[in-house]
């Protein structure tokens, strides 16, 4: 009988010397899933007490069926299409490209955003060479550039005359913009 909640109305007992009436089913065993034997009660509780679902396997074997149990037995793949190493060549169903659209907005919001909103903690070098552009750590990408700019043309030789403190404070300046530039802040 395969998978019946309750067996046939006056189905007997499958244990061979009993003529009462199965109210209880049992499993037949490994890969005979949905089949069942039909008890009595007093049956059942014998056949419940025998009943191994791992008989005729060795030990490896039932280690190994453990294990794909915790995946539901379903097969496992390297990552990459087909196992190949590399990032997926799959393209994912996405007709309205709304999820390529959320990235986008992603993105650019990220890019919005000064590196410490971004959850990022600042390095010492990092702190310092924004203090020398004269600005703090919720600074984002346009403000680095704008206040660079504002700082070179206020200490570039040519404005100032070509007075060497001016001179010290712009190698200060590019440096530090430079090293934001290199350290992806900007």
């Amino acid at each position: 009988m395969a998978a019946e909640e309750k067996p046939a109305k006056d189905t007997l007992c499958s244990h061979p010397d009993c003529s009462e009436i199965a109210t209880h089913k049992a499993p037949k065993g490994r890969g005979k899933d949905n089949d069942y034997l039909w008890f009595c009660l007093t049956h059942v509780r014998d056949y419940n007490k025998t009943y191994n679902y791992f008989s005729g396997m060795e030990d490896g074997d039932i280690a190994k069926y453990q294990k794909d149990a915790s995946f539901g037995h379903r097969p496992t793949w390297k990552m990459g299409v087909n196992g190949k190493d590399g990032p997926s060549q799959a393209k994912s169903h996405d007709p309205y490209a709304f999820m390529a659209h959320r990235a986008r907005q992603k993105a650019k919001a990220s890019e919005q955003q000064s590196p410490n909103q971004r959850g990022r903690k600042l390095l010492n070098v990092e702190k310092k060479s924004l203090e020398t552009l004269e600005l703090d750590g919720t600074a984002t990408k346009d403000d680095i550039k704008k206040r660079f700019k504002e700082l070179a043309k206020k200490h570039h030789p040519d404005v100032n005359g070509g007075d060497k403190g001016s001179e010290d404070r712009l190698r200060e300046i590019i440096q530090a913009y430079n090293y934001l530039k290199a350290a992806g802040f900007c």
